[in-house]
């Protein structure tokens, strides 16, 4: 071979090599038929060579970054108002000069749903027992779109990708796509049977003063040792068990978790986060829907509460925003509905005249720890006692509709009502207890039967009875001929309580609150 031709074929090598180099590459998030979020800067981000330019256009705007030593780049287009008009973004680089191009671009509302199985299950998991999701599934939705791992990148909402969907994120995106008649699009990162403390990093995790300092307290009291003394007996039972379920080719029980030192935990903190959630970030979205609690946190002495302040402020800033963040409450269904002929409350249990005996003998422990979420800040809650009980609740469609009813009020700021009543304070008045809430609506009433109930009240012996309660106004009033100076009242006390009957007007349930903190 010539010299003169050597070279040529060197150097043809050499651009080869530089070009494949260079090219620019993008997420899944940003491609064909993605929603932008309206009224908001707008990242669009990926990778090139390091210290190559690229240049974004969209909509009139151009912007240019240039990528760093580890060869990543973004750039933030400018807050853009609404739009359905499918148009083109246009990516190109200093070194290629061979343009991306992503079609089908609107403009609207971006959300992102995650959790455990009951925002992971997709649509056809619930179809047979919700005719309302099964004919929603049906239609196609050129303003609705969505996106989840495993997938190329955004889709269009047909019903051949809407059962590949969430079915619970589905059934609140096409109804907020409606109610708001402007472009929506939806994202997803969610895995069945996980804790929250899978969705959230180490750094997020440590950095928590609220999340350190429980764990410090528990620590004080927590005996590690007995814990694996425990552990290593409750192993030796399973092991047998399991060997003759796997011999016979039968799912065997889950096996017991080792025990760990108070702030740790069994499993990898936050490879979830990493794996489901933070490859959306920092894409521009209104705000995360949130479906998960069965499982618990994973975190020796972190509870639910201070966990999620920890996952929700870590989110927040990873992001770079400080989105609002809806949650599902946990557990789901327990109480009666305002109208059980209602599509949306269809399943939720019957009302009951009939109150437990013993008011005493009954908890309300797990739910309080999870209604008390919402005290993070710009965190709603999604009310689910009325919805239906189920691990899996099968009314999806309501669920979402209900999710829908808390974005319209709590972010978008209509007319709303979205929480029925909540506690908010009390005043002993001689032998009752009057107690105000927020939330109240049109109106505080009784429903089912002319009389509320649902209250029990306990003097300094701490000894709870059932009370009789009246409305007055925007209060309740409550007393008990056997409790003559009563000093603690407590309301739908129970983790499942159709014989608790106080709504607002607005068709929505008052929720479990306790004025003490006995134990």
């Amino acid at each position: 071979m010539k010299p003169s031709t050597l070279v040529l074929c060197l150097s043809a090598l050499v651009a080869c090599a530089f070009a494949a180099r260079a090219e620019v590459k993008l997420p899944p998030a940003i491609s064909d038929h993605m929603v932008l979020q309206r009224d908001a800067a707008a990242p669009i981000w990926g990778t090139a060579a390091p210290g190559e330019q690229v240049t974004v256009a969209f909509a009139g705007q151009t912007k240019t970054a240039t990528a760093d030593a580890k060869g990543k780049w973004m750039v933030k287009l400018d807050p853009l108002p609404v739009s359905a008009e499918p148009r083109t973004m246009t990516i190109t680089s200093s070194i290629s000069h061979k343009p991306l191009t992503i079609s089908d671009v609107l403009v609207g509302e971006v959300w992102l749903g995650s959790g455990q199985s009951n925002m992971d299950m997709h649509v056809p998991s619930y179809t047979n027992n919700d005719p309302a999701l099964a004919r929603a599934a049906e239609a196609t939705y050129p303003k609705l779109r969505l996106l989840h791992k495993g997938r190329a990148g955004w889709e269009e909402a047909t019903p051949a990708n809407i059962k590949q969907f969430s079915a619970l994120l589905f059934a609140f995106g096409y109804q907020l796509q409606q109610k708001l008649d402007v472009p929506v699009g939806i994202m997803v990162g969610a895995v069945g049977g996980t804790p929250s403390g899978y969705w959230l990093t180490e750094e997020m995790l440590r950095s928590d003063a609220a999340c350190q300092a429980q764990a410090a307290e528990f620590a004080k009291t927590y005996d590690l040792a007995a814990a694996q003394q425990k552990y290593e007996k409750d192993l030796a039972a399973w092991k047998p068990v399991a060997e003759k379920a796997k011999q016979e080719k039968k799912r065997g029980p889950r096996g017991p978790t080792k025990p760990t030192k108070p702030g740790e935990s069994a499993g990898r903190i936050g490879n979830l986060y990493q794996a489901h959630v933070q490859p959306y970030a920092p894409y521009a979205i209104r705000g995360v829907l949130w479906d998960q609690g069965e499982s618990g946190t994973a975190i020796t002495g972190v509870d639910q509460f201070n966990l999620m302040g920890a996952l929700i402020a870590g989110w927040r800033k990873e992001w770079g925003q400080d989105f609002p963040f809806l949650y599902v409450q946990k557990h789901s269904g327990g109480g009666t509905a305002w109208d059980l002929g209602d599509p949306v409350t269809k399943n939720a249990s019957k009302f009951s005249p009939q109150l437990p005996r013993e008011p005493g003998n009954i908890d309300g422990l797990y739910r309080e720890l999870h209604l008390k979420i919402q005290q993070h800040p710009k965190t709603a809650m999604v009310t689910s006692t009325d919805l239906g009980s189920g691990t899996h609740p099968t009314n999806k469609n309501g669920y979402g509709a209900r999710a829908v009813r808390v974005a319209l009020g709590f972010v978008y700021g209509q007319p709303v009502e979205y929480s029925g009543p909540l506690y908010a304070a009390h005043k002993v008045e001689g032998g009752k207890i009057r107690i105000s809430f927020t939330h109240v609506g049109q109106g505080l009433a009784a429903r089912h039967s002319d009389k509320l109930q649902g209250f029990m009240v306990a003097g300094a012996d701490k000894k709870f009875r059932w009370a009789e309660a009246q409305i007055e106004g925007d209060s309740v009033v409550v007393s008990c001929a056997a409790v003559p100076q009563p000093v603690a009242v407590r309301y739908a006390w129970s983790s499942n309580a159709p014989w608790a009957n106080l709504f607002n007007k607005d068709g929505l349930p008052a929720q479990t609150f306790r004025t003490d903190e006995w134990k």
